[in-house]
């Protein structure tokens, strides 16, 4: 019993070691700029919050020249036992 509740610990310290971590804003080509995160939620479900998150950072950096997010492609992965969810969202500044 003891060797699976640190296997479970370990699992746990993983997901909480990469949570949330973000790669930032990155320019793609013909100005297009992606944001990925992973998410902290333990358990089932859409990362929605992970989603907002990462809409604020593109609004921040759109907003530094006076323009708004226009979507371009948006992928998420919902999470699962032992697999955090993951949002993509490739974006251009209008």
């Amino acid at each position: 019993l003891q060797g699976v509740a640190m296997k479970y610990v370990s699992i746990l310290a993983v997901l909480l070691l990469t949570a949330c971590s973000s790669t930032g804003v990155v320019p793609m080509d013909g100005g297009v700029y992606m944001i990925a995160q992973r998410s902290a939620q333990v358990g089932f479900g859409p990362p929605d919050g992970v989603k907002a998150d990462v809409y604020k950072e593109a609004n921040e950096f759109c907003a530094k020249t006076n323009q708004k997010v226009e979507t371009v492609k948006l992928d998420m992965t919902n999470s699962g036992f032992a697999k955090p969810g993951n949002v993509s969202l490739e974006f251009r500044c209008k």
